[in-house]
């Protein structure tokens, strides 16, 4: 008797759980936000701030979070720095110091 009471309340049970599935609203995916990666808020960041674009810095700050920001900043920094210094036939140091103002920039070599 009591395996068919403990059958019925599990039938019972699930036929409850198909129609209320059956009458309930299908649910609707909310939109999600678009992903940014780090080196994606990097480049807009750097050039919001070369631009003085302070909306969009702002906005590129909030993708992802400060340490990952700092992160691309900086890959970016070192990867522009060596391409530059490659163009300009100098060593990344002599480049950086150059672009900062700071003594002890090398003059190119001339060629």
């Amino acid at each position: 008797m009591v395996r068919v009471l403990s059958r019925l309340r599990t039938f019972f049970a699930a036929r409850a759980a198909v129609r209320s599935a059956r009458l309930a609203p299908p649910a609707v995916p909310r939109p999600r936000a678009p992903q940014h990666n780090i080196f994606e808020a990097a480049a807009v960041y750097v050039t919001a701030c070369a631009e003085d674009d302070q909306e969009r810095i702002d906005e590129a700050a909030g993708w992802v979070s400060p340490e990952a920001l700092m992160f691309g900043v900086n890959e970016l920094a070192c990867r522009a720095l060596i391409a530059l210094a490659r163009e300009r036939d100098e060593s990344p140091q002599s480049v950086a110091r150059g672009l900062l103002g700071l003594p002890g920039a090398e003059p190119a070599e001339p060629n």
